[in-house]
């Protein structure tokens, strides 16, 4: 029977997302089982990983929890993902999902949707987004608008900020550039729920953001987070979710190497759970607020957007092997801003069936209505299985399509055209999985995603467009991982795309994205990693010309070390770019070289 979200099992899935199977002994047995990871982002409901048709990638707390890592340097790493950056931390991050920009990804934090409306295209900036605080992330890749709406056409990320265990934690760390960061983290856990919070602070003095000066820009954050849940009684359980982050970043321009940018955001959830008859209910309201400023010479810019969504979720088992879910969703979006104003509402109708006609075999159905205030309906669908065609061999197989209404900057701010439609997409993926003893495992995946109506920027006319003819992105996936003694275990993947923009390759993306590690336990307080990422045939575009140039290949050596000085403290040193390699994710623009960080963890 899978998963409902009742209160109590939405706490243990909040409990899951330490996104690793674990052991656990049998009482009075010496037989050990493997507990399925759960994930919430694959179906309207959380669902066991081996039970999804949908290919979603995990990452837990011990991989997040480094104040000056961005979300995006750790998420840049996984199969079918490619991150480029216009300099260093806070600058902008445009993260891709097998080709395909941030304006077609879904980004949810605590379950509130992030992405900012004022934005261009509504793209989710992810440049100064830190991983300290956050305590696991998925990223369910293919079109998810089906589940998720507009936006989800490449899938999506979804991020927690509640720890997996409790108990009070601080982290000090220093490094290059003059870079500083301290956070605190807590949870305090009863029977009837929890509350917790994490509240971090990052300085650092930067590098040029542009490769044609040696001047610094700097970034400076504070990032709060927090949750509270409690049980009224067996069949109510109420929530609150949130979080604030206020930032300024200093950057280059053409003209002006002194221009400056703050930004502010906010976000509130707050959710109620209970239980009539054979029906598990979830009703939710959220709010996000993004304020954006921009000062260069004499010139200034704003940007404000504002969401707020109001949602319920339903859930019912059939029967033993069948599972109806059903919601409503009503979404107001409004911006502001030195280049126009506009306001977005839509009203959304989502259900989803999940069967199991056999053990080994799970379906999955899901059909979503979307009613747009100006663009009108819309229907997307997603089909899904998972088939245990042997022992340790899983068949995955999804066909979605998705659609993406245009932001409110693409129709009302600068460039604009208010008479813009949807985009559409068709999307395909085939994979096949085996899995070893523990968490061994190789795993293939062959995808195909059709965009048609795209709308892009015309740095000839100024302004957006919407393309005529078919834009595609297809590829391959490849992962695994295998212990190779108690102390050393190897994973790794590649990822082959080719995407296709406007009739020629895609900016920004490399055909080409490799990565290969090695994580050790050298001593039974001595741990460390190496990592190397090669990427290759990446190229760029003149916006002058809109012709594609190269750039360099390039490979980076990663490493770190951690020394448990005591059961609750612990040093840790971390070295990226060892080999000082001079490249480019995005034309004329720097990034990091060689650099080490050198931190202090206690737990309490």
């Amino acid at each position: 029977m899978r998963a409902r979200p009742t209160s109590r099992l939405l706490r243990l899935t909040t409990a899951a997302l330490a996104l690793t199977t674990s052991p656990i002994l049998a009482q009075d047995t010496d037989e050990i089982y493997l507990l399925d990871e759960i994930v919430v982002s694959g179906s309207l409901i959380p669902v066991a990983k081996s039970e999804t048709g949908a290919t979603v990638e995990t990452v837990g707390e011990e991989s997040l929890s480094t104040p000056s890592k961005t979300v995006a340097d750790i998420l840049d790493t996984l199969p079918g993902i490619s991150v480029s950056k216009n300099g260093g931390i806070g600058a902008s991050a445009t993260l891709r999902i097998r080709g395909l920009g941030s304006e077609y990804i879904g980004v949810r934090l605590n379950g509130i949707d992030i992405t900012d409306p004022s934005a261009p295209q509504s793209a989710y900036d992810f440049g100064g987004l830190r991983s300290y605080g956050i305590a696991s992330a998925e990223v369910v890749k293919g079109s998810q608008s089906a589940l998720y709406g507009s936006e989800a056409i490449a899938g999506l990320v979804e991020m927690n900020t509640t720890p997996q265990t409790p108990g009070l934690s601080a982290t000090l760390e220093a490094g290059s550039y003059d870079t500083y960061s301290a956070g605190v983290t807590n949870m305090v856990e009863s029977e009837k729920g929890h509350i917790a919070f994490s509240l971090s602070h990052f300085k650092t003095d930067g590098f040029s953001s542009s490769s044609s000066n040696d001047e610094d820009d700097g970034f400076e954050e504070t990032f709060l987070t927090f949750g509270l849940e409690h049980d009224i009684n067996d069949s109510l359980t109420l929530g609150l979710t949130g979080f604030y982050r206020d930032s300024d970043l200093e950057y280059d321009t053409d003209w002006d190497i002194d221009a400056t940018a703050t930004r502010e955001q906010k976000g509130v959830r707050t959710y109620a759970q209970f239980e009539t008859a054979q029906i598990s209910h979830e009703l939710s309201a959220s709010f996000f607020q993004s304020d954006r400023t921009y000062g260069s010479g004499s010139s200034s810019y704003y940007y404000s957007s504002e969401r707020k969504e109001v949602s319920y979720l339903g859930s019912t088992d059939l029967s033993a092997s069948t599972t109806l879910t059903f919601g409503a969703e009503y979404l107001e979006e409004s911006y502001d801003g030195t280049y126009g104003n506009g306001i977005d509402r839509n009203t959304a109708f989502k259900g989803e069936f999940l069967f199991e006609p056999m053990a080994g075999l799970n379906l999955s159905a899901a059909l979503r209505y979307d009613d747009h205030s100006d663009l009108g309906e819309h229907i997307s669908g997603r089909l899904a299985a998972a088939w245990d065609v042997a022992p340790d061999w899983t068949l995955r197989a999804v066909l979605g399509t998705g659609f993406r209404a245009p932001s409110l900057s693409e129709r009302f701010g600068y460039g604009g055209d208010p008479d813009f439609k949807e985009e559409t997409s068709r999307s395909a993926e085939l994979s096949v999985e085996r899995r070893f003893m523990g968490d061994d495992f190789v795993k293939a995946t062959l995808f195909y995603t059709e965009i048609e109506d795209k709308i892009d920027y015309n740095y000839s006319t100024y302004a957006y467009e919407q393309l005529g003819g078919t834009t595609t992105s297809k590829g391959l996936e490849l992962s695994g991982r295998y212990v190779l003694s108690e102390r050393f275990a190897l994973y790794g993947n590649y990822t082959y795309t080719d995407a296709e923009n406007r009739n020629q390759r895609a900016a920004r993306v490399p055909r080409h994205d490799a990565t290969i590690g090695l994580d050790t336990t050298l001593t039974d307080r001595l741990s460390g990693a190496f990592e190397v990422q090669f990427v290759s045939d990446l190229k760029d575009i003149d916006t002058s010309t809109s012709t594609l140039f190269d750039l360099d290949d390039y490979t980076l050596f990663n490493a770190s070390l951690s020394y448990d000085l005591t059961d609750t403290v612990q040093l840790y040193l971390r070295a990226d770019n060892l080999t000082d390699e001079d490249y480019e994710t995005a034309s004329g623009y720097n990034t990091p070289g060689r650099s080490a960080y050198l931190g202090l963890k206690a737990s309490f």
